[in-house]
């Protein structure tokens, strides 16, 4: 859409002599850098295959070259300007390369895109990495040589991999999966993905890229939180800020020079944090999408089933750190005979444990009998049967947490039963009764 622009552009510079068509093919330049490396002396293009007339245009082109446009670099001095973040910087002119800015096919090098879309959009401000500080020479040489006002310039230090300062990459997922707090992000990432049938590859599945966080269920909350904080400081306690507080308080003044270490347990405290904040409707929101992916809620379900949800949300808590989460719960969501038991928990709290099958078996006979199934009313149901026997609640309560969800840890047991409902709980427990050779 804008090439016409970008070619009036680099026809400027040309004709003010801040850039010249070139005709060197690749191989005459390879020659070149390749005796510069003979010599050991820094690479410095000659401009010899340089066309300063239109006689020299055509002599070049009529031996079969194609031209590029070129900027013509001073070869002494300095270029110095302030950086927002890095103070005063300068830059050696004799340093810097004769840059390709317009193709042979006439289409431009990013350096000249940049540099005019900037002034035509009116940038005040140039944020960005500090691996492009290296390109601002060539960027103010092109915007002064067109008499554009230079914007102000502020580089960003990277996040860098855990525990060092080299600049985080996707491609070496390999190499962070040697690091205990983010392998642990990451198969916690993994198994949700796995449970919902995601395309999993190191280009969009890896913790380094964005999509990651999103797909699993992170709180944009959190991550930009976190990220605020690598390389900038509202002071030296405050960590957590609202997006509008941060807007508020954040200045360029404050952001450091150097790069800070991506640190994957710290962003997953702000994910604790900004979760626990999060509202009850608005989890229940977050978790239906996961549920319906993984083939535990049919979407004709959702309305129907959304108190159901909600009370298990509710009841998991902080145990839901990330709205994947919700499919650690799929005992929930499937028949009876649909779950699998944990097999140690089912043999130390019910083949092992002298009494626990029969004491269980005595249990679920209350249940079925239970004029209300409510939390409160299972809860003195079970202290009642306890007491009346005289043993302790842990030898009948573990059993059935391991009857009814097959698992040996989760939420209050109490509320999993009214959640589960009077005939799934008997039925479970009828299950893991036969399987211990109780039934």
């Amino acid at each position: 859409q804008k090439l016409d622009r970008y070619r009036a552009a680099a026809e400027a510079l040309v004709e003010r002599g801040h850039a010249y068509r070139d005709y060197a093919t690749a191989d005459e330049l390879g020659a070149e850098r390749q005796a510069a490396e003979r010599e050991k002396r820094r690479f410095i293009y000659s401009r010899r295959w340089m066309a300063e007339t239109a006689a020299e245009r055509e002599r070049y082109e009529a031996e079969g070259r194609q031209g590029v446009v070129r900027l013509q670099m001073p070869r002494e001095g300095l270029c110095r300007f302030r950086d927002l973040i890095r103070g005063e910087v300068e830059f050696e002119w004799a340093r810097e390369q004769d840059h390709v800015i317009l193709r042979a096919d006439g289409t431009p090098i990013y350096h000249l895109a940049s540099v005019v879309d900037d002034h035509d959009m009116e940038i005040s401000h140039v944020i960005r990495a500090e691996e492009h500080l290296s390109n601002t020479p060539r960027q103010i040489f092109i915007a002064q040589s067109l008499g554009y006002e230079l914007p102000s310039y502020a580089h960003l230090p990277v996040v860098a991999e855990p525990g060092s300062k080299t600049k985080l990459s996707k491609r070496k997922l390999d190499k962070y999966l040697r690091n205990p707090d983010f392998a642990r992000m990451y198969e916690h990432g993994r198994a949700i993905a796995e449970a919902i049938g995601l395309e999993m590859t190191v280009e969009t599945f890896n913790p380094v890229v964005v999509d990651f966080y999103r797909e699993v269920g992170y709180l944009p909350e959190a991550i930009v939180n976190y990220l605020l904080l690598l390389g900038w400081s509202l002071d030296d306690h405050t960590e957590f800020l609202s997006r509008e507080e941060s807007i508020e308080n954040f200045s360029l003044e404050r952001v450091g020079k150097s790069s800070a270490s991506f640190d994957p347990q710290k962003l997953m405290a702000f994910q604790e944090h900004y979760m626990k904040l999060t509202p009850l409707e608005q989890r229940l929101e977050m978790v239906l999408p996961f549920l319906i992916a993984a083939g535990l809620l049919e979407v004709g379900a959702v309305e129907s089933s959304r108190p159901r949800v909600r009370d298990i949300v509710e009841a998991a808590g902080d145990r839901l750190v990330v709205a994947g989460d919700i499919l650690n719960y799929r005992e929930f969501f499937v028949g009876t005979d649909d779950f699998a038991y944990d097999e140690a928990g089912l043999e130390k709290r019910l083949r092992s444990s002298e009494g626990a099958a029969d004491l269980l078996a005595g249990f679920r006979d209350e249940l079925a009998t239970a004029e209300a199934f409510d939390a409160a009313t299972l809860e003195q149901s079970l202290r009642d049967y306890v007491a009346a026997r005289d043993v302790k609640l842990g030898q009948v309560i573990h059993a059935l947490r391991v009857a009814v969800t097959g698992k040996t840890v989760g939420f209050g047991m109490f509320e999993i039963l009214e959640i589960l409902g009077r005939d799934a709980c008997v039925a479970r427990i009828d299950r893991a009764l036969a399987l211990v050779g109780r039934g």
